[in-house]
């Protein structure tokens, strides 16, 4: 049975290098490409990194029906394609969905059989230094998000499982992601099984 994997967490926890990652360890799994108002950073590529689109658009698709979540985030509009979903569904394929904490929690409540996982810094001051590096937002808006941050850290108990995305061990992370996704599928596969086996 097809699984909706929803990974969240911070700004600038590692998110999109994590499941940059994931895609190239070939496993069955259909990553989601997450539609945006925002522009487009520097060496992004529109449908790959995210769908880039006009607010006009988005809205276009919303009203719709076209998203299953979406969010306001620092400004811009966020969204996770409906149709995306089910055709991943259909083909019988896990779905992996990258959401910050709101959407998580939008998810879960449309899909409670979803599967939660918190990407973690190792501490505040780590996730700091990664979103100064960065360089892609203003110093108001880095403020802002370091702000949200701490807040997004204090929701870790609204999910299934937290990775934490230590320096310079991104396999690591991967690895652990793969395993409770494996770990997941086995459990629920049995749940479905063993009561007809009894």
């Amino acid at each position: 049975m097809p699984l909706l994997i929803i990974i969240s967490g911070p700004s600038g926890v590692g998110k999109d290098a994590v499941l940059e990652r994931m895609r190239q360890y070939h496993k069955p799994w259909y990553f989601i490409v997450t539609a945006t108002t925002r522009p487009k950073r520097l060496g992004e590529t529109d449908g790959v990194d995210y769908v880039f689109m006009s607010k006009g658009h988005f809205q276009e698709l919303l009203d719709q029906g076209g998203f299953l979540e979406y969010a306001n985030v620092y400004g811009r509009f966020y969204g996770v394609p409906q149709a995306q979903i089910q055709d991943a569904f259909k083909s019988g394929q896990d779905v992996i969905v990258k959401t910050d904490v709101q959407g998580a929690r939008t998810l879960r409540s449309k899909i409670p059989g979803a599967l939660l996982i918190f990407l973690a810094p190792p501490n505040m001051e780590e996730l700091e230094r990664r979103l100064r590096t960065r360089k892609s937002e203003t110093e108001s808006d880095l403020e802002q998000r370091i702000q949200t941050a701490f807040s997004e850290m204090a929701s870790q108990s609204e999910f299934d499982h937290v990775v934490v995305n230590h320096t310079n061990s991104l396999e690591v992370t991967v690895r652990n992601i793969e395993q409770i996704i494996d770990h997941e599928k086995e459990v629920r596969q049995k749940d479905v099984v063993e009561p007809d086996g009894l």
